[in-house]
Formats: structure tokens, sequence, C-alpha cells
């Protein structure tokens, strides 16, 4: 039996579709586009990217080399949008490091809008700096492609669906290079 896998104090071993020595990949709660996936290390005691030990630091961007190389082929992205929001004040809404992967189009393209919808998504329970730096206005709200309240968190039936699928393109994308 595998050790459950943890984003902060959240059990989300059902949503992991990769895992390394000390990284894993896991599908979104409520992604902003199809293919949002994180990358987070193993140990939650790593809050910021400089927490990372050397060894957890390679196989932390190794990993998300290979997810960036893999959601752009399974996604059929233009680009990526590959982000880590480090701290509160920078809009971690979880205080466990994590590197959001965007797919990313030529046709509808948000542009930079994408930045908003990172800022405005929010888990409760993190730290009060979260809440001032939002009490305090945080990044300027602009009109989004897709508001908040019009996107909705997913069962974990349909995470761990995902995950599944995303664990068995992997391996054919790993193997077809």
């Amino acid at each position: 039996m595998t050790s459950p896998v943890y984003f902060s104090k959240y059990v989300v071993t059902p949503q992991v579709f990769f895992k390394s020595q000390y990284t894993y990949a896991l599908v979104n709660l409520k992604p902003l586009v199809p293919g949002h996936v994180l990358i987070v290390p193993l140990r939650n005691e790593v809050i910021r990217l400089s927490d990372l030990t050397q060894e957890e630091s390679v196989d932390y961007f190794k990993t998300l080399q290979l997810i960036q190389r893999f959601i752009t082929w399974q996604f059929k992205a233009d680009s990526l949008n590959i982000a880590i929001q480090d701290g509160p004040e920078a809009g971690q809404t979880i205080p466990h490091l994590h590197t959001h992967v965007i797919p990313r189009y030529r046709a509808n393209n948000i542009g930079d809008k994408i930045y908003d919808r990172l800022d405005k998504w929010s888990f409760e329970g993190w730290d009060e700096r979260r809440k001032e730096y939002l009490k305090e206005g945080g990044r300027e709200a602009r009109k989004l492609a897709k508001p908040d309240d019009q996107r909705f968190a997913r069962s974990a039936d349909e995470m761990g669906k995902e995950a599944l699928e995303l664990q068995q393109k992997l391996a054919q994308f790993s193997s077809s290079r």
C-alpha cells in the first residue's frame, strides 16, 4: 500500500497522476482551463521555493519539464503558463510550494488575465497574511473570460478519473520519446 500524498493538510492521493522521488503532479480541484495541473514537492514542509533541498530542486524541475512537455502534447497547447506564487502576498493560496502548469492557445487567449484568475482562486484556512493581502485589494480586478463564481469544484471521482487518464497518457507520451 502506498503512503497518502498530501497537498498541505489535504489528502490528494487520488488526484496524483505522476510521482517521482521528491515530487508529484496532480489534477486541479478547480482548473482554470482543461489541462491545468499542479507540480508539488512530496515534503509538506516545503512552503516556498527556497525551502527545497538541492536534490529536491533538481527533481522538482525535472518533473516540471516532463509535465510541461506532456501537457503541451496532451492538450495540444501552443504555449503554457508556468506559475509559482511564492508566498501569500504573491497570491499563494496553499502553504505548500506548488507550480501551476496552464495550457494556453492562440485562439481564445485571455492573455495576462490568467494571473487574475490565479489570484482569485482561494482555499479556506490559509494564513492571515493572505487575508490581509486580499483585504488591501490584491491585484486590480478585471473582467474575466469565466468568473470564479462560474467555476465549480469537481468531485473526487471526477478528479480521480482525470488523474488515471493522465497517468495512462503520460505513460504513452513517455514511451513515444
